[in-house]
């Protein structure tokens, strides 16, 4: 072969060397290419998912807001009712203890008129049987404590008197003051003497 072959040979492998080097180097420059290109698709993908999360962020914080306007409103409701239960339970209290009120007022004037404490009497525990059975309406119950072991859930010990009576100790002799409850509360505990 000659020299000029071997030199065009030499020259062809370089070239194709060459290109062989350029191919990697042409593929990267076209990936560079495409992924720029893809760099604004994906920013505005990007662009397009913030604003898609901002709406849903308004629209969840619009209805929490919504959300505790109405749990607001719910209670200054329900706070003007419980008010308004507590006002018309009182009233029709009221009303039902104006019959006995009457009954008291006429037994006044039947006590002034009249010499006869009999009937006095008589028309005074009328009156006090018709309170008794409107507190039991009512579900005012009177403590039974009279003889009863002392419990302070419903007795207020106003004094102590010794007994000999093992029996009687720590128990109930005598009642200064009835106490009462109403439904399972207590309204006024029982003021009681016990025995030590």
């Amino acid at each position: 072969m000659s020299k000029k072959n071997k030199h065009n040979d030499n020259k062809v492998e370089e070239q194709a060397a060459a290109e062989s080097q350029a191919a990697p180097q042409a593929e990267e420059v076209k990936e560079e290419a495409a992924q720029q290109a893809e760099e604004p698709a994906a920013d505005q993908q990007a662009a397009k998912q913030v604003e898609e999360m901002q709406g849903k962020l308004a629209e969840a914080n619009d209805r929490y807001l919504r959300l505790a306007a109405e749990f607001d409103n719910y209670r200054r409701r329900t706070a003007k009712e419980r008010m308004d239960l507590i006002a018309l339970a009182n009233e029709n209290l009221v009303k039902d203890m104006l019959p006995i009120i009457d009954d008291f007022e006429r037994a006044l004037a039947a006590m002034k008129d009249s010499d006869d404490s009999a009937s006095a009497k008589e028309g005074t525990e009328l009156i006090y049987n018709k309170m008794v059975a409107f507190l039991k309406k009512n579900g005012v119950v009177e403590i039974d404590a009279l003889g009863k072991e002392f419990d302070t859930d419903f007795h207020e010990a106003v004094a102590q008197f010794p007994v000999e009576e093992k029996k009687k100790k720590n128990t109930v002799i005598d009642v200064t003051q009835k106490g009462y409850t109403m439904g399972e509360k207590v309204i006024r505990y029982a003021k009681v003497v016990i025995g030590i």
